[in-house]
């Protein structure tokens, strides 16, 4: 069974840092493009950052400076470090990516930035 699952959520201070972490079961992420999303309460989802399998990495404006992404093919891992975090950052993020010709998402983990 193919699946993502993501892992590293929690309840940070504004300011702090969290790396969340995306692992692949059932299927080989080292040539997939794997993607982060985030969706805050009360709006849509929105498209944060992404690794190529070539590891070419790409960020949206509101988390460029701020958030890496970068990949462990040995772990079949793809990691999002988030840096000075803020409260607008406060949402489930979710990894996405397809493998075997078919679009899979993770569950989802909560980050919550709040003092």
């Amino acid at each position: 069974q193919v699946q993502l699952v993501e892992s590293g959520g929690g309840l940070v201070q504004p300011g702090g840092s969290l790396r969340l972490s995306c692992v692949a079961s059932g299927s080989s992420l080292s040539v997939n493009t794997v993607a982060w999303y985030r969706q805050a309460p009360g709006k849509e989802r929105e498209w944060t950052a992404l690794i190529t399998g070539g590891g070419t990495s790409n960020y949206a404006e509101s988390v460029k400076g701020r958030f890496t992404i970068s990949r462990d093919n040995a772990k079949n891992t793809v990691y999002l470090q988030m840096d000075s975090l803020k409260a607008e950052d406060t949402a489930v993020y979710s990894c996405h990516a397809i493998m075997k010709g078919r679009s899979y998402w993770g569950q989802g983990t909560q980050i919550t930035v709040s003092s």
